[in-house]
C-alpha cells in the first residue's frame, strides 16, 4: 500500500486508529486510505452501510476500512484518470 497524501510505501495492513505515515505523518485509518473512498459516491464512501465520517484525511472508527491498494505515487485526480481512459478507448487509429 502506498501513502495517498505522500505516496510513500507502507508497511502491510493492518493499521490501527493510531498508526501514521512514518514519511509524512498522514493517518493511515482514513478515508482517504481505505478502498472504498469514492469521491462523489453518497458519503465519498461505496460501502452502504457504514457511517458518515466529516473529515475525510482524519483518522476514524470505521468497521468497514480495508486498505486501498494503490500503484502509483499518491492518488491522483478522478477527472483527470476517466479522461485519460476515455481518451484511450475512443483514440483514432492511424
Amino acid at each position: 500500500m502506498k501513502c495517498s497524501r505522500c505516496g510513500a510505501d507502507l508497511l502491510p495492513p493492518p493499521y490501527s486508529r493510531r498508526d501514521t505515515c512514518p514519511s509524512c505523518g498522514a493517518d493511515l485509518h482514513a478515508c482517504v486510505q481505505c478502498g472504498f473512498f469514492a469521491p462523489g459516491a453518497y458519503n465519498d464512501c461505496r460501502e452502504p452501510q457504514a457511517d458518515r465520517v466529516t473529515e475525510k484525511e482524519k483518522a476514524n472508527f470505521c468497521d468497514y476500512f480495508q486498505p486501498a491498494a494503490r500503484q502509483g505515487a499518491a492518488a491522483s485526480d478522478p477527472k483527470e484518470e476517466a479522461r485519460a481512459r476515455l481518451g484511450a478507448l475512443f483514440k483514432k487509429k492511424a
